[in-house]
């Protein structure tokens, strides 16, 4: 029996270097699960203990993050990349080919920070949409 694990579309890496900063859920948030990265972003990572417990769960949730959203043309991994980095100028958005909501993302600094805070529990979705076709 072959245990290999399947390519994921969502980086063991990134996530490892996500979880990094895991106090704020970030890498929570990254494999799909925004309720309990808000969580973590509220509790300091379950007071540090589910933080570290997360270092060894990281290839199991890409996996189940792999499962869930489907990969195609858009990539996972640089548009949370674009959203971390650059999330209040919109540039995750016009990688989607969302320009107007890029556009308005950069003269508003995202919305005032709630259309990032938005974008960091439904991104996914939005990349899964748009690997499906679905507009």
């Amino acid at each position: 029996m072959d245990h290999e694990r399947p390519p994921s579309d969502h980086s063991i890496f990134l996530g490892y270097v996500m979880w990094i900063f895991g106090i704020i859920g970030l890498h929570r948030f990254y494999y799909g699960k925004p309720i309990s990265g808000a969580i973590w972003a509220l509790t300091m990572g379950l007071l540090f203990i589910g933080w570290i417990i997360d270092l060894f769960l990281i290839p199991d949730m890409a996996d189940e993050a792999t499962r869930r959203f489907p990969g195609g043309q858009y990539d996972y991994n640089l548009p949370w990349i674009l959203l971390v980095f650059l999330g209040v100028f919109g540039v995750h958005r016009f990688y989607q080919g969302k320009i107007l909501t890029g556009l308005l993302y950069l003269f508003t600094l995202g919305l005032c920070g709630f259309g990032v805070l938005y974008d960091w529990f439904t991104l996914n979705r939005q990349i899964a949409d748009l690997n499906l076709g679905i507009d």
